[in-house]
């Protein structure tokens, strides 16, 4: 069994994502007790998804000059945590118009997908801290963070931004400069094998968001990046500068309104055990699987954090759902872990007892490509990636309900599809595979 520094820090966050919404989630039922039964007032939480396409120019010599990426987007914050479209972390400190975060942040690195991503890695999460200040009603902010990837590469971004109300469209343009230390850039612009020495890389761009209806917007962004002189050097770039462009859509609730109510759904903490299939999910919904004659196997846990009773007018109760998972050892594999952030989406339906139909869309990182999962990256002569798309397509019904249990009323028995995929190929975040794993899966669900 191997754990790597990222899957050390990723647990760190899947913790830390769990303990401080449980906890808000006690002091809130306490909070209660002081109040009438009727009404409990409360903020409604910022949380949304979205997904976008971004077309980025390339800087590198190679036959390709453009790469498209679809991309997904989560959004959450609290008092504690955030996520915001490819970035999140930890609130570790915060003073008046200063906050201290550990932050995690998605970097794209394009390269031609067939001259260069087999010397380096394209799916990049970089770690680190970072200071942000906003004055007290004040457009303007500044944040400076030093970050460093999985092999210890670090660099440093200090940006300022402005933000420009104009009603329906708010706009954002910003500035900024990026620190890169030697091992950095010998190793994503020199490719491993050129030696091209620290730098600093001049940026500007803009952030657009329009609001159409209700929660959702539509989100543009633009943005230039003049590489250092070392950079604009090595033998493999031959442009100065990079672009890129990005188009999306998102729900986000933002509303800044006092509930009237409790928010009904129940936080729960869900336990699954899964068998892998080599059917891809199409197969599944139409009842036409098969076996996997290695009986890979998984388990996993899923908390689930409360956002709302409806989405989108629907009658949909939607969570926050970090998860850990086990993939259990085998003829053909070791046992290694999975990490997922994901939202969960629920509609129930009475028939004759209570079922509830489930989708839940969000990342997944794979400590260890597992098995299932890799042969099929070797059928398509194609690199794995150890970041994939997550979806979890579940049913389940009422247990007490259907056995007329009173000692079993908030749980749940359910059949669940855990799926991971790279979107098609469509995505150079997940390394622009095509296919993936499925695992089907049986659960009990307790919501407290």
């Amino acid at each position: 069994m191997k754990i790597s520094i990222q899957s050390i820090l990723l647990s760190a966050l899947f913790f830390a994502l769990t303990t401080p919404v449980a906890a808000q989630e006690q002091e809130t039922a306490i909070s209660s007790l002081s109040k009438t039964p009727s009404v409990l007032e409360c903020k409604e939480q910022q949380w949304g998804i979205g997904f976008g396409v971004r077309v980025a120019s390339i800087p590198f010599k190679g036959d390709n000059s453009t790469l498209h990426d679809l991309i997904p987007l989560l959004y959450y914050e609290d008092d504690h945590l955030f996520l915001d479209g490819l970035e999140g972390g930890v609130k570790l400190l915060t003073q008046d118009d200063w906050q201290l975060r550990l932050l995690a942040r998605w970097r794209f690195f394009d390269v031609p997908d067939d001259d260069y991503d087999a010397q380096v890695d394209t799916d990049v999460l970089d770690w680190g801290l970072q200071l942000h200040y906003q004055p007290t009603q004040s457009p303007l902010s500044f944040d400076i963070d030093f970050m460093a990837d999985e092999r210890q590469r670090l660099s440093s971004n200090w940006r300022a931004s402005l933000e420009i109300d104009g009603g329906p469209l708010t706009f954002n343009p910003y500035m900024g400069l990026r620190f890169k230390s030697s091992r950095f850039n010998n190793y994503y612009y020199g490719l491993t094998l050129d030696h091209v020495g620290s730098g600093m890389d001049v940026i500007a761009g803009v952030e657009a968001k329009y609001h159409l209806f209700d929660d959702v917007f539509l989100l543009a962004s633009l943005e230039a990046t003049w590489l250092d002189s070392n950079a604009r050097d090595s033998f493999y770039v031959e442009d100065d500068f990079q672009e890129n462009i990005f188009l999306g859509i998102s729900y986000q609730n933002g509303s800044k309104t006092l509930c009237q109510s409790a928010i009904k759904a129940k936080p729960y903490v869900r336990i699954a055990h899964g068998w892998a299939t080599p059917s891809d999910l199409n197969d599944i919904i139409s009842f036409n699987r098969e076996r996997d004659y290695d009986n890979n196997q998984l388990t996993s846990i899923f908390y689930g954090h409360p956002l709302a009773d409806d989405f989108l007018g629907m009658p949909l109760e939607s969570y926050l759902t970090p998860g850990f998972v086990w993939h259990w050892n085998s003829g053909v594999q070791e046992s290694s872990q999975e990490f997922v952030l994901a939202f969960k989406h629920y509609y129930t339906f009475d028939w004759p007892v209570t079922w509830r139909f489930g989708v839940g869309e969000g990342l997944s990182y794979a400590a260890e490509v597992s098995y299932i999962e890799q042969i099929e990256m070797d059928d398509k002569e194609i690199e794995a990636s150890k970041w994939l798309l997550f979806l979890d397509f579940s049913l389940d019904l009422d247990l007490g309900e259907a056995l007329h249990l009173d000692a079993l009323d908030d749980v749940w028995l359910g059949y669940s599809i855990h799926h991971r995929s790279g979107i098609f190929g469509s995505s150079s975040m997940f390394g622009n595979i095509k296919g993936g794993s499925n695992y089907n899966s049986v659960y009990l669900q307790y919501h407290f």
